[in-house]
């Protein structure tokens, strides 16, 4: 065998996937929902679309695509107006956050409001948390699934005394064992939110003053699949591999690190601390009318957290043969087979400290609602740095670790050689206003301009990750940027006549670097990168059904992304490539709600979109690369919804279907991915008016799906080498039932 080509390619895949799973991974550019969030039929409300059905996982919500590549932090998540996490690398929003009863309503922030109240481009769930009560309730939910999972909820709320203070106290506790059995552990998450605060009610309704503290402890495993890739782009299982009920991870959950600072080896552990995250929080929100009709309203948090992150990510898969030397790390026995090379990636107990406060004046003015504000932003990350090492395994489920050549005697190699770091602190200080305008009876504008300055103060090393690489040997490089953002948007919608109107929107978001940019040894351009948006479209509403279409273009400019490439013509050259691009998008997006009788709701969407690549061009291997107007990758050109629901009596019978159309793995687009169907269903019955009960199928058409990139084909042009070869991938969730009971009192 060509062992000296593996270890090549695994180097040149452990530093892509390094760059891919920190925070420079690229957020991807499309227009699904941006119709159907943006001008939500008959409502102001954004609606939360069904995006707490996450087909990937139980543990948040489902990213909204908007025709840029998935962010890996996932959708925005906020709670009082504020982010949960401000940044999520290294503190995953799900980790501090959880769709709960001890938060009072929970819903989707349209994409204009986000642009002019935070300066982001996309959508983000906002939450709000249950606060004190006048009087005594008391609320809870219990779920379950034939696969062990168990899940608690409850709040409870109530007076205190009888001059307005109040108390409220939540706690949800998740213990989910996810669809496979790793082995090493139980549960896939186990996650532990407690909450609990005072509310005081001012008198005449004049507003109110509520203080809450939030405890956070949870840790999140993520497996992959395996599968044999074929013509047309299918995927087919493989002998003792099931998708979805079979584990990638290493039989006993331990992998071997050098720390970067320290400069100690030690072993990393994915069920002990190594991959925990503890978080206090205090929020101090409320709100109080001025005599002059002005609403003043102030959310301020604090936010400590100790992140710690254990990641196992798969990055090829060759065949050894018996003389290529391979034995089973814990048995010393010979193997011959399928082998997997790992990167194993653990940042240890990282704190950081987040400061926030959001205030803000709103008044209705005659036919303008006015509100301006201040967001102020304060971001401490303490010696983030990520250790880095390489191993083998086994391809089956529940994989044992392979020593092989050129690791060392428990099985690993490369330590370090493309680890992390950087140290210092952000802050965003942003002003806002927006004024949603009631022209005439038919006419209503809505508009919103953010203006914030971003500083960035820290040190991070250009010091080479060579193998064994430790900051003790590292110079260190001050960092010191200010940047300057315009965001905001502008909206219209004109009433032609009393159901039938046209809608106009516009809206633009700027960002430069972060941080974590400079976590790596190259320094990082930090050029601005501008987000324009604009759209125009049709709203219809009659008493059978609502309908809203538009037409919209997208684009973000100076998207960075670092390659290790594989020469097409020699398999064992590889270069690494530092290429500038831009994303565009042009869609098309109509949203409907058929109400053709009473009880039966059915909402359609349907997305077409071609997000395609501008300006990526470079050169590597001797040759120059042109791959404008390529397709996006991990991008579905066709995007559908279908949400049928019958209401009866107590009953309500639902479902929902999600549509992907093909999408590619590799940037010459030879490679993909076939479509693919999501699917959930349901039965609601409510008992009384205190006690309910529901039933969910997830992926009941027990479909399976893969998605994601194919590592080291990015030159690829002929996808049938490929036809026959396993390959690893993100997958739908397989069929699962789950049962709820919940109470309301």
């Amino acid at each position: 065998m060509k062992n000296n080509y593996f270890k090549l390619l695994a180097g040149g895949f452990f530093l892509m996937a390094a760059a891919g799973v920190s925070a420079q991974e690229e957020k991807k550019l499309t227009v699904q929902d941006s119709v159907a969030l943006s001008q939500k039929i008959k409502s102001d409300n954004g609606g939360d679309r069904n995006v707490m059905l996450n087909a990937s996982s139980n543990s948040g919500p489902r990213d909204v695509n908007i025709g840029l590549p998935a962010s890996v932090g996932g959708i925005t998540i906020l709670e009082n107006d504020l982010p949960v996490v401000y940044f999520f690398w290294p503190e995953l929003p799900n980790k501090t956050w959880r769709q709960s009863v001890s938060l009072k309503n929970t819903g989707l922030l349209k994409m204009e409001d986000l642009a002019s109240n935070m300066g982001d481009l996309g959508f983000a769930v906002n939450s709000y948390t249950q606060n004190g009560t006048k009087d005594f309730h008391a609320k809870g939910n219990l779920q379950g699934s034939h696969f062990g999972w168990l899940q608690g909820d409850v709040n409870v709320s109530g007076p205190i005394t009888k001059n307005g203070w109040t108390y409220s106290i939540g706690a949800f506790l998740n213990f989910d064992p996810s669809t496979y059995d790793v082995g090493f552990n139980k549960y896939e998450d186990q996650t532990k939110i407690y909450r609990a605060g005072v509310t005081k009610y001012f008198k005449d309704d004049k507003g109110e003053f509520n203080v809450f503290y939030k405890y956070a402890d949870s840790y999140v495993n993520t497996n992959y699949a395996v599968f044999q890739y074929g013509p047309n782009g299918k995927t087919s299982e493989i002998p003792g591999f099931e998708i979805g009920n079979s584990s990638y991870y290493v039989r006993d959950g331990k992998m071997r690190f050098k720390d970067a600072v320290t400069g100690d080896y030690y072993w990393g552990e994915f069920d002990g601390k190594d991959n925990r995250n503890r978080s206090h929080t205090v929020d101090v929100f409320g709100n109080y009318k001025l005599n002059n009709g002005w609403n003043f309203k102030y959310t301020t948090r604090l936010h400590l957290a100790k992140s710690s992150l254990l990641y196992s990510i798969p990055l090829s898969i060759f065949q050894a043969s018996a003389t290529d030397g391979y034995t089973i790390a814990g048995t010393g026995q010979a193997y011959e087979g399928n082998v997997g090379t790992q990167l194993a990636m653990n940042s240890p107990s990282i704190p950081t400290t987040s400061i926030m406060g959001r205030f803000s004046l709103n008044k209705q003015i005659k036919n303008h609602d006015l509100s301006i504000g201040v967001l102020e932003q304060y971001y401490n990350v303490d010696k983030y740095h990520s250790n880095r090492s390489l191993f083998f395994q086994t391809v089956e489920d529940q994989p044992q670790r392979l020593i092989g050549p050129g690791t060392d005697e428990y099985g690993f190699y490369g330590y370090n050689s493309s680890a992390e770091y950087f140290d210092g602190s952000e802050n965003k200080l942003s002003v806002y206003g927006t004024d949603n305008w009631k022209v005439s009876e038919r006419f209503n504008l809505k508009a919103g301009l953010m203006l914030r300055s971003q500083l960035l103060n820290g040190s991070y090393s250009q010091t080479a990750r060579t193998e064994g690489f430790t900051m003790q040997d590292a110079v260190l490089t001050n960092i010191k940027d200010s940047y300057f953002h315009v965001a905001g948007n502008l909206n219209l919608n004109y009433n032609i006549t009393k159901n039938f109107g046209a809608l106009a929107n516009f809206l633009y978001t700027e960002e430069n670097g972060r941080l974590e940019s400079f976590s790596t040894a190259i320094a990082p351009s930090v050029v601005k990168s501008r987000s324009p948006l604009a759209g125009l479209g049709i709203f219809w509403n009659t008493k059978y059904f609502s309908l809203v279409s538009q037409g919209t273009y997208l684009k973000k400019n100076n998207y960075l992304t670092r390659f290790n490439l594989v020469n097409p013509e020699d398999d064992t050259e590889t270069q690494q490539a530092t290429v500038f691009y831009d994303i565009q998008t042009l869609g098309w997006t109509t949203d409907m709600m058929v109400t053709p009788f009473k009880g039966f709701n059915l909402h359609y969407l349907i997305t077409l979109q071609d997000p395609v690549y501008k300006n990526f061009t470079f050169s590597a291997f001797g040759n120059n690369y042109d791959y404008n107007n390529k397709t996006v990758l991990e991008i579905s050109n066709v995007l559908m919804e279908i949400d049928p629901s019958y209401s009866v009596e107590k009953w309500k019978f639902w479902a929902s279907f999600r549509y992907f159309s093909k999408q590619y793995a590799n940037i010459t687009n030879a490679l993909y991915f076939a479509p693919r169907w999501e699917n959930f269903g349901g039965i609601n019955y409510q008992y009384n008016k205190n006690l309910g009960f529901g039933a969910t199928v997830v992926n009941f058409l027990n479909q399976t799906g893969a998605k994601g990139t194919i590592n080291g084909a990015e030159l690829i042009s002929d996808a049938s080498p490929y036809y026959g070869q396993l390959l690893t991938g993100s997958y739908i969730r397989p069929f699962t039932v789950q049962l709820s009971v919940n109470f309301n009192f």
